[in-house]
């Protein structure tokens, strides 16, 4: 079957590089394959009561799927070039903003309207912040929530789906040059396309260095960060997340002099787990419906790690210490700061004596047996520092869940038109 453009992938990238091609081109013939299921039929078994843990399902509804891995995340867009991509590096960073804020009325448009943007203009948190050795980064941040995320996706599948053949649980095999284009193999199946859009995310890291080493295309190596879920009682953090919601606050560690890092806030939210190829990881969630909201915020500690010569995996290295956590907890990992501190594993009666209550079920444990002594420093130097700013964050009974791997692709060499 022949296209004008193949994409594979239907998260953010695939999604809105299909709208783009309907918008500006709408006479191209163009196809979508996703590994994971169409948006409707993305169902995670995890109920917390009957299935308490992941189960291994063929597609992992959380990390694959229409929408990609963000479509049950909180649904927060930050408008910055300070973190989250080097996009500003190949078109200017005031070219960069101006597209983040295109995206931003697009999902506006399509269902996400009346949403509040945050801003860390003009805070005098960033002061405080700085007066104790943090940094806050500077960031416009869309808050959608998990449930209005979904409702925006579900809007803009419905306005593709006449314009675009889109092909669900439909694995990619490779990609192979053709004498017109290029060939997307399905097992038996060929779809041939002019052009080729690869956009396979987080769960697709490895499949993509794969072919590109199959297609002879340059790469370099890039970053893993690893790291734990923090969870506490929203009343802690409400300072920050009721006027931010989202802070991105930096901190160097005065022992190794590496850079720990904030992510991925989440006020009232809950503690997931996720599957990233066959590794069960952690990651959070919140809502904007205060029904389904939590008395507890949970965040990510992070450190990145890049390595380059001899060793030069960098997802193979969050792999194994993601791994490590499995084999020893069967899935996630959670301890209480105390018991870490204390050299002490958490065990299931110290867990039941917490007054920070887990929103994930998790096996009691002791995380200094899996994260690498240097990152784990770095995490509990972090705790201190956040608790001069936000009193509490270093009580005994903040949990700590392991672990939180990021993974990302390998950096393409690319032609800047």
């Amino acid at each position: 079957m022949l296209y004008d453009v193949i994409i594979i992938g239907a998260g953010p990238g695939g999604i809105f590089s299909a709208y783009e091609l309907t918008k500006k081109a709408p006479d191209l013939k163009v196809a979508v394959f996703e590994c994971g299921n169409a948006l409707h039929k993305r169902r995670c078994p995890i109920d917390g009561k009957k299935i308490k843990s992941c189960i291994n399902c063929p597609s992992c509804s959380i990390m694959s799927g229409f929408g990609g891995a963000g479509a049950f995340s909180d649904g927060k867009y930050n408008i910055t070039n300070d973190f989250g991509g080097t996009l500003y590096e190949y078109i200017g960073k005031e070219e960069a903003m101006n597209l983040m804020h295109y995206v931003d009325a697009i999902n506006m448009e399509f269902g996400g309207e009346g949403t509040k943007l945050y801003s860390t203009a003009g805070t005098k948190l960033k002061k405080r912040c700085m007066q104790n050795d943090l940094h806050l980064l500077e960031a416009s941040v869309r808050h959608l929530g998990t449930d209005k995320n979904y409702i925006v996706l579900e809007h803009i599948y419905d306005y593709l789906k006449d314009k675009v053949d889109f092909f669900f649980n439909k694995q990619v095999d490779t990609i192979t040059v053709a004498d017109d284009g290029y060939c997307a193999v399905c097992g038996a199946e060929r779809y041939v396309g002019k052009k080729c859009i690869v956009s396979v995310g987080r769960s697709g890291s490895k499949w993509m260095e794969r072919i590109c080493k199959e297609l002879a295309i340059p790469t370099k190596s890039n970053r893993v960060d690893l790291g734990v879920r923090v969870e506490l009682p929203a009343e802690i953090f409400s300072e920050l997340t009721d006027e931010l919601y989202e802070s991105k606050i930096v901190y160097r560690t005065p022992k190794y002099g590496d850079m720990v890092r904030t992510f991925c806030m989440n006020p009232k939210g809950a503690v997931v787990s996720e599957n990233t190829n066959g590794i069960i990881t952690v990651n959070g969630h919140s809502y904007e419906d205060p029904a389904r909201q939590t008395g507890n915020t949970n965040f990510a500690l992070l450190v990145s790690k890049h390595f380059s010569e001899p060793f030069k995996d960098s997802n193979g290295y969050g792999e194994s210490i993601a791994k490590l956590s499995n084999m020893l907890g069967g899935g996630v990992l959670v301890q209480r700061f105390g018991d870490l501190i204390r050299g002490q594993r958490s065990t299931p009666k110290r867990m039941e004596e917490s007054f920070t209550v887990p929103t994930l079920s998790a096996s009691p444990g002791d995380l200094s047996l899996v994260l690498p002594k240097r990152i784990l420093d770095g995490i509990i130097e972090m705790i201190y520092a956040l608790d001069k700013v936000a009193p509490g964050t270093a009580n005994d009974d903040t949990l700590l869940y392991g672990v939180e791997v990021k993974f990302y692709n390998m950096e393409v060499a690319v032609d800047i038109i």
